[in-house]
């Protein structure tokens, strides 16, 4: 140890590690970058070089050599009262830090609720000031995953823009957690089925009104519009679209919403209205949140694994970034009725 520390000026380099490990230079250096391309046999045998020597990585010259920036930015086009006010998005950010606990990364928080705001993050991007991306809660609309794919930046969506999205996403599965949702209020006899639903310009909104549609028409109800009634994800716009469902068809007994936050605030105005739940109206939510567990009474919702679809997208995307590219899954993970006493 004494001789190799001598020969690199009394610093260990990466290439005495590899001559220690046996290993090349390139296979000493993936396995200090945590690449996934090596067997568990010389990683060991790198590691144990790294502890032996002492070896400490110069991580901003070797962000340099690489041209890399050892950063990603999680973008959340919404604006900060939504941020705030969903579980949603903590338990994507819970999942995302999980993932890059044991990596060298740096996870940029980035709020674009306004023009001005993606703008100025655009010229962020445009500079190739991160490694690559994680997209949040996406809009059809949105340009930022156009832009990202025009500066060849690697990016992974939670969700995606539409059926035939080119960029890597990971989404959970919307439409089977509808119809699941819908499925059960049908067998504990309810009829008048409404559903609350996302911004129709989101993906996964779209899916899941797609999914109470086929199972309203699968148990053999009419389907009628008057039971439909769209919202934005928020309290105040579940409490908006009940009080419109309330307006048009008095006989509702259940309610799918499309999130539990607007579970909470159609739940608010059918108290105000002196309707029961669940003995007048039924009500499901969608995410599984703490909201639904600390409703009164319990709301029965759709699990979706956001934790884990948060650790996804960020192993999705450290591969990408490692692997240059090479592919862009369409990761969809299951849902799960959790069931109430609200239905």
């Amino acid at each position: 140890m004494a001789a190799a520390r001598v020969r690199s000026g009394g610093r260990p380099t990466l290439e005495e590690v590899a001559a220690r490990a046996g290993v090349g230079r390139g296979t000493a250096s993936r396995v200090i970058n945590g690449s996934p391309r090596v067997s568990a046999q010389t990683r060991e045998a790198v590691e144990a070089a790294v502890a032996e020597l002492g070896y400490v990585p110069n991580r901003a010259a070797r962000a340099l050599a690489a041209n890399r920036t050892d950063a990603i930015a999680l973008v959340v086009p919404e604006p900060e009262t939504r941020f705030f006010a969903e579980p949603y998005f903590s338990d994507i950010v819970r999942g995302v830090g999980a993932a890059l606990a044991d990596t060298d990364m740096q996870l940029l928080l980035t709020l674009v609720g306004n023009d001005r705001e993606r703008r100025r993050l655009a010229q962020y991007l445009t500079a190739h000031r991160v490694d690559g991306v994680l997209l949040v809660s996406v809009h059809a609309d949105d340009p930022l995953p156009d832009l990202l794919e025009e500066l060849g930046i690697p990016a992974v969506m939670s969700g995606r823009r539409s059926a035939s999205e080119k960029l890597a996403a990971v989404d959970s599965d919307n439409f089977a957690g509808a119809r699941a949702a819908v499925d059960h209020l049908h067998s504990r006899g309810r009829r008048a089925i409404a559903t609350i639903t996302g911004p129709l310009d989101v993906y996964g909104a779209r899916r899941r009104l797609d999914g109470y549609r086929q199972a309203i028409s699968g148990t053999g109800l009419a389907p009628d519009e008057q039971l439909i009634a769209p919202a934005d994800f928020t309290e105040q716009g579940g409490a908006r679209a009940m009080r419109e469902l309330l307006a048009r068809r008095p006989d509702i007994d259940a309610v799918f919403a499309a999130s539990d936050v607007m579970a909470a605030g159609a739940r608010q105005v059918l108290r105000e209205a002196g309707r029961r739940i669940p003995d007048d109206v039924a009500l499901i939510g969608f995410d599984d949140s703490a909201v639904a567990r600390h409703m009164d009474p319990p709301l029965t919702s759709v699990r979706q694994p956001i934790e884990e679809m948060g650790r996804t997208m960020a192993r999705v995307l450290l591969q990408e970034i490692d692997r240059d590219r090479q592919e862009r899954p369409q990761i969809v993970l299951p849902t799960e009725l959790v069931v109430r006493d609200s239905s």
